[in-house]
């Protein structure tokens, strides 16, 4: 009688079949974050907090409203859409580094991503530095990170060549590029360089002041103002302002690995395309939902989003010109 197995049938385990190799668990990993990104803009866009968000300060959105004003209301949901919009392109990243080039073996790609996730995970700890204990962002950082160690772990038995961190810091083989291909990989290498800046930033003011005076003209209440209308908004808005800047950075640490290392293929101008489309949609589109137009305030995201597109379409065209070339055919 048969055993129902087989010669050269797959007998492993369910489990032991999702995470052998790795892929799985960071593809998750990315769909999560980007995931919690959509979840986030939702909220956002909606007018609502999250539950224990209003546990912890007493107050709905409506309420906030009437005991301090609206402009206090939309100041805190323009930081969790900026907020949002980075967790949606990281997560992006993620899922193109683990199809992509980790899938192939590339050992940067795997540092890449645990640089970023070092800083996206490394950065829930400045949340606490106010006091507030997001309840269901710990929840889900307890449970992701150990499916990104599990994948981290198993993917790295399928790096090809070097596998140590120096492999970050060696010159890709990648030739002489044309000047659209050089211009286009230096505004995108600034564009990455600018993230990281301004995440080291914005968490720095999150830990610290948690206002700039644009913030504070744009909500018109003084920030002794705001903790008199509840002793705990400062805890949550510097909760907001921190995970942001975290984002920021976990971004711009990838940005600057990938341009630097990776082929410019379709994939990657697709994949550059609509995580820094997501990011700056989000980041700089709020303002104009909430009608903080401060021109000082807006500027860095401005100029950052010229260098970003006009880097891309440097590389992409210099990708159209190549592939028409050795096809004999126009690219669309």
């Amino acid at each position: 009688m048969s055993n129902g197995t087989g010669t050269g049938a797959d007998d492993r385990g369910l489990f032991e079949g999702l995470v052998a190799d790795g892929f799985f668990p960071l593809a998750l990993t990315g769909v999560a974050l980007a995931g919690a990104g959509g979840f986030a803009l939702f909220l956002s866009a909606t007018g609502h907090f999250l539950p224990h968000d209003v546990a912890y300060l007493g107050l709905d959105a409506a309420q906030l409203s009437r005991a301090g004003n609206q402009r206090l209301v939309n100041f805190m949901f323009h930081d969790r859409a900026a907020f949002g919009g980075s967790l949606l392109a990281v997560g992006l990243f993620y899922l193109w580094l683990t199809e992509f080039p980790l899938r192939r073996g590339e050992g940067w790609a795997w540092w890449t991503l645990a640089l970023s996730g070092a800083s996206g995970f490394g950065s829930f700890l400045s949340y606490l530095g106010y006091g507030y204990l997001d309840t269901w962002h710990g929840l889900a950082t307890l449970v992701l990170l150990p499916v990104f160690v599990i994948g981290m772990i198993r993917t790295r038995r399928t790096l090809q060549g070097d596998r140590s961190w120096r492999v970050l810091f060696r010159p890709p083989a990648w030739g002489k590029p044309g000047a659209r291909l050089f211009w286009g990989r230096a505004l995108l290498l600034t564009y990455g360089g600018g993230l990281v800046a301004a995440g080291i930033t914005i968490s720095f003011v999150g830990m610290t002041t948690v206002f700039v005076d644009t913030d504070l003209n744009y909500i018109g209440l003084t920030r002794l103002e705001i903790c008199g209308v509840s002793d705990r908004l400062l805890p949550v808005i510097a909760h907001d302002r921190a995970g942001f800047g975290g984002g920021l950075l976990s971004i711009g640490l990838m940005v600057i690995v990938i341009v630097r290392h990776a082929a410019i293929t379709r994939s990657f101008l697709q994949v550059m395309l609509l995580s820094g489309g997501a990011g700056f949609l989000a980041a700089i589109g709020v303002h104009f939902a909430v009608g903080y137009l401060n021109l000082w305030h807006l500027a860095p995201a401005i100029i950052g989003a010229g260098i970003f597109f006009t880097g891309w379409l440097l590389t992409w065209s210099d990708r159209v010109g190549r592939v028409s070339r050795q096809s004999g055919t126009k690219v669309a």
